[in-house]
C-alpha cells in the first residue's frame, strides 16, 4: 500500500511540474543560468540542444508581466542544465487550469453560504535551447 501511495505521489508531482524539455541535439555541461541570453530572433549561427518549454504555474507571481518574467526564467534555467547558452523564444500564451474556490457557510439547517471563484490562468512559454559560439 505504501509503494502505491508513493507512486501516486509521484504522478501527481510529475503532473504539476512548471517545465519540460525534448532533447534534439547536444547536451553540455550545466552552465549558471545568469549566464544564458534570451534570443527573439535567431542568432546567426547556433545549435539547437533542445525544445524547451515552461509555465509559471506553482509561483507567486500575480500579474501578467510578472508571470512571463517566471516562464522566461525557468526556461533559461532549464537551458542552463542542459548547457546552452541561448533561449530562442518561440511562443508565449496563456492556459487555463480551473479556479480557485472559497466560500463561508453557516447556519443549521438549511445551511446557507457564498462563495468566490477566481479561474487561475498561468503563462506559458516554448523555446529552443540554443548553444551559440563565442
Amino acid at each position: 500500500m505504501k509503494n502505491a501511495c508513493a507512486l501516486f505521489v509521484a504522478f501527481v508531482l510529475a503532473g504539476c511540474a512548471a517545465s519540460s524539455h525534448i532533447l534534439t541535439g547536444q547536451k553540455r555541461p550545466a552552465i549558471d543560468p545568469a549566464q544564458v541570453k534570451l534570443y527573439s530572433q535567431p542568432p546567426a549561427k547556433f545549435e539547437e540542444v533542445a525544445i524547451i518549454e515552461a509555465s509559471s504555474r506553482n509561483s507567486w507571481a500575480v500579474t501578467d508581466q510578472g508571470k512571463v518574467d517566471v516562464v522566461i526564467e525557468r526556461l533559461k534555467e532549464q537551458a542552463a542544465q542542459l548547457g546552452a547558452n541561448g533561449v530562442l523564444l518561440q511562443m508565449t500564451g496563456s492556459e487555463s487550469v480551473g479556479g480557485i474556490v472559497t466560500g463561508f457557510a453557516s447556519g443549521s439547517n438549511p445551511t446557507f453560504g457564498t462563495g468566490i471563484y477566481t479561474q487561475a490562468i498561468h503563462k506559458v512559454g516554448r523555446a529552443l535551447a540554443i548553444h551559440v559560439a563565442q
